[in-house]
């Protein structure tokens, strides 16, 4: 099956390049026609480092018509390379936000809808198995009614490895855009897509001084309340708050409180840790779960059987409307509403 990856933008995008070429059972090409020819970590450099088949053009590749197409360009240009990619027939995984605006996400969904192919938004996290235990015990009736859930997704600054993430025009925001929809997703999952009625938010700049140039003009860190019909309470730390001498990029975990239990979950636990003494550095050996890997391998199974996949675009349309709900509410500094926000 041919794969294209269009656009070595976002952080993930070697990632996935990485674990796709070890398929066999993958024809993969690519393009990133809006790099910088002199930055070697993008465009033709990157592919001749990976041993990718590389094309000049977006065009170019949609018109060797690939069965899947992966986009993982800057937010704000997801809209046209999606379009592009149903229009040439192609199911499509679209790195998270699925777009930074409602009228954006909606366009994509019917783009895909209109051409009969899928529309998968990049949340990994929720196919690790233990969140599937987390979801089976929350709603298997044992723990009782889900009260509250505490979400965190740090990280440092991702402007570190690409500038894009400080450019609101391409960005769409800062650590509130890029943090929170992997916790408003798992929060999708556990509630059933139900939406909150009211999200308030506070956030600064203060983990990144414009002195460094490493996030001018985006938030850095942030927090986000979301209530919900039933009572219940979420919050979501949404920071880009891990420093440089941190042993991991970023973490994720929630702690759902409910009427009978605590239960917690953490995205990525160590399996060991200690003290690196050359490097004078914490050391942080990672389990072995690659939720990239089980992510793309569900995406792949869908375009190549045609079924429907999950997450679909329709969920990352819910959890963008959570985002834009947390930036009216930064605006006016005041809780506010989903519907309010689109």
């Amino acid at each position: 099956m041919k794969v294209a990856v269009l656009s070595f933008a976002h952080v993930h995008a070697a990632t996935y390049l990485e674990l796709l070429r070890e398929r066999s059972d993958i024809e993969l090409i690519a393009a990133d026609p809006d790099a910088d020819p002199a930055d070697p970590t993008r465009g033709k450099a990157l592919a001749d480092e990976l041993g990718i088949s590389y094309r000049s053009s977006y065009e170019a590749v949609l018109a060797e018509q690939p069965h899947a197409v992966i986009v993982t360009s800057e937010n704000t240009r997801h809209r046209h390379l999606v379009e592009q990619a149903a229009a040439a027939g192609a199911h499509v995984l679209c790195e998270k936000p699925l777009a930074t605006t409602e009228p954006d996400s909606r366009a994509m969904i019917d783009a895909c809808d209109k051409a009969g192919v899928n529309l998968m938004t990049a949340y990994p996290v929720r196919f690790h198995p233990a969140f599937a235990s987390l979801r089976h015990s929350l709603t298997d009736g044992s723990l009782g009614r889900l009260l509250s859930v505490h979400g965190v997704n740090n990280s440092s600054p991702p402007a570190l490895e690409r500038s894009w993430f400080s450019d609101p025009a391409l960005a769409g925001g800062g650590a509130v855009m890029d943090h929170t929809v992997h916790i408003a997703d798992l929060l999708d999952v556990l509630l059933d897509g139900e939406q909150p009625t009211h999200v308030y938010a506070v956030a600064n700049d203060h983990l990144s001084p414009a002195h460094d140039g490493t996030a001018e003009g985006v938030e850095t860190a942030g927090l986000v309340t979301l209530t919900y019909p039933r009572g219940l309470i979420a919050t979501i730390d949404c920071s880009w708050s891990h420093p440089a001498t941190h042993p991991t990029w970023g973490g994720l975990s929630l702690i759902c409180v409910t009427e009978r239990a605590l239960a917690e979950f953490d995205a990525f636990p160590p399996l060991l840790t200690g003290y690196n003494t050359p490097q004078t550095t914490p050391r942080w050996e990672p389990t072995t779960i690659d939720l990239n890997a089980a992510m793309l391998n569900t995406f792949l199974t869908a375009a190549r059987t045609g079924q429907r996949v999950h997450p679909d675009g329709h969920a990352g349309l819910r959890t963008l409307r959570i985002v834009l709900a947390a930036y009216e509410s930064l605006r006016t500094g005041q809780p506010t509403t989903t519907s309010r926000a689109t």
